[in-house]
């Protein structure tokens, strides 16, 4: 057993030999990666790799339903199309624009915001985004 310079032997060295794996082995495996990834290379795989689908935020979901706004699985598809090209160009917080529906999209976090029709948007004026997308 190898002791360090201060006394005290290694957590490390004690999670070797007590459990027969390295610590990094154990994290691997915890996260479901066994082929040499390190924990900065699988988070980026995760990021790019997204969830997929947007979030609603309880604001937004009110939004939708005062509005009697039903948005299509094509509209929706736009909507995450429109997501993913604003993060691709690096903007937090969009203005995505479907059809006559206009969407506030917090990028990192996937979650629309806020959502208004045509008739709505008239005349308003947005703020707080750094970035629009028409689909």
């Amino acid at each position: 057993m190898n002791i360090q310079n201060n006394g005290y032997v290694s957590i490390a060295k004690l999670t070797d030999q007590y459990l027969g794996k390295t610590q990094k082995t154990q994290v691997r495996e915890a996260l479901g990666t066994t082929d040499g990834l390190s924990f900065q290379e699988v988070l980026q795989q995760k990021e790019l790799q997204g969830t997929g689908s947007l979030k609603f935020s309880k604001h937004a979901m009110g939004r939708l339903a005062d509005r009697k706004i039903e948005l299509s699985d094509s509209q929706l598809e736009r909507l995450q199309s429109g997501t993913q090209k604003a993060g691709e160009k690096g903007i937090r917080d969009s203005l995505v624009i479907v059809d006559e529906l206009a969407f506030i999209v917090n990028i990192p976090n996937q979650t629309v915001v806020t959502a208004m029709d045509s008739t709505e948007t008239n005349g308003n004026i947005f703020t707080n985004i750094n970035g629009a997308v028409i689909v």
